[in-house]
Order: C-alpha cells, then sequence, then structure tokens
C-alpha cells in the first residue's frame, strides 16, 4: 500500500517522502496518513519500546494522589523515548537508500538519530546547540557521527542544520518535522492499551516540540479509542506552548535565561498549533512550572522511589502539585508520567533539596 501524508489543518494528502516535512497547501508540519497505518516496513531494532509501566506509591503519597504511575521510556535503547521515532525515521531513510542526512537537537534526538543511523549505515550530521550537555555530545560522538556545536540556542541549531542541508544537498532528518518520526511515537499509546487497564485518565508530559504527546493522541484515534486527557508541562523559562494555549505571553527562552530542562527549551515548535490541538481535543492543559520545582521532583523521585531521570522528565512529575491545585486532577484519579530521559545524560540536582 502506498504511503501518504496528510495535514490535520487543510487536509491536503500528499505522496509520502523524505524530503516532504511541510504541506504544500498551508506550510504545516504532516502526518503519515491514517489511511497506510503500516507505512514503514522492516523495522530497524536495537531494541526499543515495551518499557515498562510501574507504580509510584511513595512519591504519590506525598502528592495525595492514590494511583499514580509512570512508563520507563529511558530504558530506550540510547535513553530516551526518542527511540521510538528514530527507528521508524531512520527505517523509512535506509529503505530509501540514503546515505547521508542532518538532525538538530538538544542531545537525546541527536544521540538517537546516531545510533540508528550507525545501524543502517546512514552518515549522520547531528547540530547541537553549545550548551547541550557533554554527555549527551559524546554519546552522539561515539556512534560515529560528526558533531556540529552551534553557539545561540535551540532554534540556531535548527537554522544552522537546515542550512547546511541546503549547501550540501543531503536530507534533513528532522524529528521535530518528520512525519515518520510521529508515526513511531505512536507505539507509546499501544503499548498503554495493551498494558494498562483500566488506561490513565491524565497522561503528563515534558513538552518541547510535543512528539510524544501527538504520537500519543495519534495512537489512541488510530485504534478508535477514547484518549486520556493529554498535559503539555514546560518549564517557566519557556513556555511558548503554555503561552498559546493560555493566551499569556510567557518566556520563550534565551542564553541569558536557559532552562535545567534543556530538553523541552524548544522556542518556536513547528507543531506548535498541532499540540495545542491535541490538548483541547482531549480537554487536557498546557503548564508551566518553575525550575525549583523541577530540580526538586527529579531528587524527590530518586529517593522516594529510586529513579533517576534528567531534569526535563521531572517537569511532568513538577505539573501534579499544581494541576491538583486547579482542580484538574483529583486525588483518586489515575495519572501516568513517562519518564522521558536517563538521568545520566544531563545535569543531576542538588540533592540537598
Amino acid at each position: 500500500m502506498k504511503t501518504y501524508f496528510e495535514c490535520i489543518d487543510c487536509k491536503t494528502e500528499i505522496p509520502a517522502s523524505v524530503m516532504v516535512n511541510r504541506c504544500s497547501s498551508c506550510n504545516n508540519p504532516l502526518f503519515v496518513s491514517t489511511k497506510t497505518p503500516d507505512s514503514v516496513d522492516n523495522i530497524i531494532n536495537l531494541g526499543q519500546g515495551n518499557t515498562p509501566v510501574i507504580r509510584l506509591k511513595r512519591i504519590g503519597l506525598e502528592f495525595g494522589v492514590s494511583d499514580l504511575w509512570a512508563k520507563l521510556e529511558y530504558l530506550n535503547p540510547t535513553g530516551s523515548f526518542k527511540d521510538r521515532g528514530s527507528a521508524t525515521l531512520i527505517s523509512a531513510l535506509h529503505t530509501m537508500k540514503i546515505k547521508s542526512l542532518a538532525e538538530d537537537s538538544s542531545g537525546n534526538a541527536g544521540a538517537s538519530i546516531a545510533a540508528y543511523s550507525a545501524k543502517a549505515g546512514i552518515n549522520a550530521h547531528i547540530f547541537v546547540p553549545a550548551s547541550a550537555p557533554s554527555v549527551k555530545v559524546l554519546q552522539i560522538a561515539f556512534y560515529n557521527a560528526e558533531v556540529h556545536r552551534i553557539e545561540g540556542g535551540r532554534e540556531q541549531a535548527a537554522i544552522s542544520c537546515s542550512r547546511f542541508c541546503t549547501n550540501h544537498d543531503i536530507i534533513y532528518a528532522s524529528h521535530n518535522l518528520s512525519p515518520f518520526f510521529i508515526e513511531g511515537t505512536k507505539q507509546f499509546a499501544y503499548e498503554l492499551i495493551q498494558d494498562m487497564d483500566p488506561i490513565p485518565d491524565h497522561i503528563l508530559f515534558p513538552t518541547g516540540n510535543g512528539s510524544l504527546l501527538l504520537g500519543t493522541w495519534r495512537g489512541f484515534s488510530d485504534m478508535g479509542l477514547h484518549c486520556p486527557k493529554l498535559y503539555a508541562v514546560q518549564s517557566e523559562l519557556c513556555a511558548p506552548i503554555v503561552s498559546q494555549f493560555s493566551g499569556k505571553e510567557l518566556a520563550r527562552h534565551s542564553p541569558k535565561t536557559q532552562t535545567i530542562a534543556g530538553g523541552i527549551a524548544v522556542e518556536n515548535p513547528p507543531r506548535l498549533n498541532q499540540c495545542i490541538k491535541a490538548i483541547k481535543t482531549t480537554k487536557g492543559q498546557a503548564i508551566a512550572v518553575s525550575e525549583n520545582n523541577i530540580s526538586t521532583m527529579q531528587s524527590k523521585l530518586a529517593r522516594l522511589e529510586g529513579l533517576l531521570i534528567e531534569p526535563t522528565s521531572a517537569a511532568a512529575l513538577a505539573g501534579i502539585p499544581k494541576l491538583l491545585d486547579q482542580g484538574y486532577i483529583s486525588p483518586s484519579d489515575r495519572i501516568l508520567i513517562p519518564l522521558t530521559g536517563s538521568g545520566f545524560k544531563d545535569t543531576l540536582a542538588d540533592n540537598t533539596s
């Protein structure tokens, strides 16, 4: 069956191509059409997916909630949920005999794309902000990708990467834009449907570009099932989705106000409007949390549950007390947090918090 991309904004459908990431009619990012669910065959496998779901009793008691769960996405092969999308994206490129690509990332996606490119025999150029965690940059280099450190924020890395692709005539394998990447993240939803009964009432995502949030929304839709309420949690220092959702202008990030949650420090997410649609459709919310709360939650999760996650992942956990206070979540509701990235790859919070 031929694969198509679709625009959920203007409903345009076009044949799938690794050269196309945006709608030719309205310039919005695309998704793989639901008419072609098996869009990529022969998925490159490093052991991604099927991550465990565990109950968080001790920290749940501290929050005053009785049914809190975590899906351990940091147990994917390169240490983050990004492997779900990378496996599908790189498999598509490999099938199309692509030999070189470039990608921009704050760290986790770059490492993931580099690893799956290595497995596929594709030469990878990974553009990262100069401020990216050194462990993540070293991980990228170990996969034999060429690392390009770019001064400035996350957006400048994307601009430099896009320009590099144009100048060198190679594929821009953007995890932010590629419909194939989002297609891979839908597996998160399929696993929840299989492994959790009942499914969660609420799922809180640390959100930069929103690929896991969008993949979850699309996955439940594909299965014809009611989707849990989806929540985008961002840092107060970089909250463009919260700004758009609330109608209040919040920080969009600058080198002078760098958040500890670097994985969600995305100033201008290209799928912002699609994230807003997913949140509103599922009756969720978009909220911003403080740097102090992010750091505190990272430490508490390690002390109370024995789970070491990166600050980006802790942002979602920090959203629970705020949502409880505002009445969006009730203490008896079933809540799920995807723990998206390993604490071994990023800055550790002060353990005296």
